[in-house]
């Protein structure tokens, strides 16, 4: 039998509970925190002590006290004093950030390659290389709790592997241990869809909706399933490659093996293909489409259509099979949604279930190409939430 919490025990999550909430909501004042969180004033007050202490948060007068009586102290993260580094691997692009306590991007690098992909080795070195000057920007006073790594690719997220990422062309690669001797501390990875549903949960346009489903899109297609407010991973932790859900059997051949996976219909190169273009992938290419279609080019104006069709289908199964509240769409779908709406709703509309469509909200990102980037943040900022007081900055 599991033995009853001590009361370190209960301390210990009342202080992550807390922490979480300020980071999540934002500056709270202790009286909202004593209501929102059921405990009583004076715990309330030995908490925000503790975590004040810590360094983690600080506790300042309100800027409005025209009411009666005396103001409740407001509680705020310590965003520059404490961070966290988050990486994100793309097919064409790297990028690093400094996000604070809070959620707060601080400072953040990039790199971006249309034209080929990037190395292992190389990847793993220019993170660490902007890891570095983020961090030395910080400033000997700031505290780095944790760090994490959105990737395109199936992982391990205990053992770090990279087990197989078809569009960046890497197979079963210890990229976080590799990552982690570079920076000097650990990284935790996570699959790029599965981090940009989190992120957008957590901070974006899903926020305050537990059942969703992101979907991300450039080269190939990924994503993410918040369930009843927690990610779902599945039995291996490879769950939501929605990708390569077959919506064409005698369809193309994808970078998977198999043939017909939704990616090879929605994806960056069957927009292109069905709108009759040729030439690199990538974000500009996408636009370039859209901007088209919309001054009245016949072909891009085709090619959505076309693409919007498969688009609807897809999303149609993911809503009979998820039943979520909203359907996110990031990355360059983000761009293809908008001028595809139209063919996406009037196919969901005609496949999927009413009583699962009648409540369902289509939206597009509202954290754009950073919503895994946020999410890899979250992901770092876990431990904290653990146990609070093992990270005391001081």
């Amino acid at each position: 039998m599991r033995a009853a919490p001590t009361q370190e025990d209960i301390r210990r999550q009342n202080l992550g509970a807390l922490l979480r909430r300020v980071h999540v909501f934002g500056p709270v004042s202790r009286a909202q925190l004593t209501a929102g969180m059921g405990l009583n004033r004076s715990t309330i007050g030995a908490l925000t002590t503790d975590l004040t202490e810590a360094g983690l948060v600080l506790e300042e007068q309100p800027r409005d006290t025209g009411g009666r009586g005396r103001p409740s102290l407001v509680v705020r993260a310590r965003s520059q004093r404490v961070y966290v580094l988050a990486f994100g691997v793309g097919v064409d692009r790297l990028v690093a950030a400094r996000v604070g306590l809070g959620g707060v991007v601080l400072d953040r690098r990039e790199i971006e390659r249309p034209d080929g992909h990037f190395t292992v080795e190389d990847a793993v070195d220019r993170l660490a290389g902007f890891g570095a000057r983020l961090t030395e920007a910080a400033g000997a006073g700031a505290r780095c709790v944790g760090a994490a790594a959105a990737v395109p690719a199936m992982v391990d997220r205990e053992a770090g592997v990279l087990h197989y990422g078809p569009n960046i062309g890497w197979r079963s690669v210890p990229f976080g241990p590799m990552l982690a001797d570079a920076i000097g501390r650990r990284v935790i990875l996570g699959n790029d869809g599965e981090l940009g549903a989190l992120g957008e949960h957590t901070r974006g346009v899903a926020a305050g909706y537990d059942d969703v489903v992101y979907i991300h899109g450039d080269v190939g297609i990924g994503g993410g399933v918040i369930a009843a407010g927690r990610p779902l991973g599945g039995a291996d932790g490879f769950a939501a490659e929605i990708g390569h859900m077959v919506v064409n059997p005698d369809g193309r051949a994808c970078p998977c093996g198999s043939h017909g996976c939704w990616e090879t219909e929605i994806g960056e190169a069957a927009l292109l293909r069905a709108a009759g273009r040729a030439g690199p992938l990538g974000r500009d290419a996408v636009h370039a489409v859209v901007d088209a279609a919309a001054r009245g080019d016949k072909d891009a104006e085709e090619g959505l259509r076309r693409v919007g069709n498969w688009i609807g289908i897809g999303v149609a199964n993911l809503v009979n099979l998820l039943n979520p509240r909203m359907v996110v769409f990031g990355g360059t779908l983000r761009m293809v949604y908008p001028a595809t709406a139209a063919q996406v709703r009037s196919r969901v509309n005609r496949t999927a279930l009413p009583s699962h469509r009648e409540h369902l909200r289509l939206r597009t990102s509202a954290l754009a190409d950073d919503a895994p980037l946020h999410g890899a943040a979250e992901l770092a900022f876990a431990a904290l939430f653990e146990n609070p007081l093992e990270f005391t900055a001081s």
